[in-house]
């Protein structure tokens, strides 16, 4: 049996961070995921996902990412259910999150504000949010907008085609 999930959206509100009693981090978000189709009116619809995910990549979310942030997440579906303040039984369908992709740079998020949850599904960023001690040294190499050797400083790149993987 398979139970996978892969998704790249935009955060519509802050992380919300939170620890177990036993001092497990645990992080919710929503991720607004654009369908790949327009209603009748022409405009792009979005479905909006909820995300949870533990641990490490959980404090790394919420330290990194905020409302309109590009997000990619990789993880399981996975239902649940709880009895609330009246006694009834309410049912949550849930991404957790096995690894989450930071697709931009953290100055890029707040320029994107604006924006549609759409955005450039090509960010800048390739920070990476996992729980295992590959994930963790990847993200100890985390740099800032101002230091990405790649980011546009509006002047033209020279590259000569010997240097182009195709």
């Amino acid at each position: 049996m398979m139970n996978r999930v892969v998704l790249v959206g935009r955060l519509t509100k802050d992380p919300d961070l939170r620890y177990t009693p036993n001092g497990v981090p645990v992080a919710n978000f929503t991720l607004a995921v654009n369908r790949t189709f327009t209603n009748q009116q022409g405009e792009r619809e979005a479905d909006f996902i909820n995300c949870v995910v533990w641990r490490r990549p959980a404090e790394n979310v919420a330290n990194y990412l905020k409302k309109g942030s590009l997000a990619g997440v990789d993880g399981r579906l996975q239902t649940r259910s709880y009895d609330d303040q009246d006694g009834k039984r309410v049912y949550v369908t849930e991404v957790v999150a096995d690894s989450v992709q930071f697709l931009e740079p953290r100055s890029a998020a707040s320029q994107d504000r604006g924006r549609d949850f759409g955005g450039n599904p090509y960010g800048g960023g390739d920070q990476r949010s996992q729980g295992s001690s590959y994930g963790d040294q990847r993200n100890q190499g985390f740099t800032r907008a101002d230091e990405d050797p790649f980011s546009n400083d509006g002047q033209p790149i020279d590259i000569s085609d010997d240097d182009l993987p195709f």
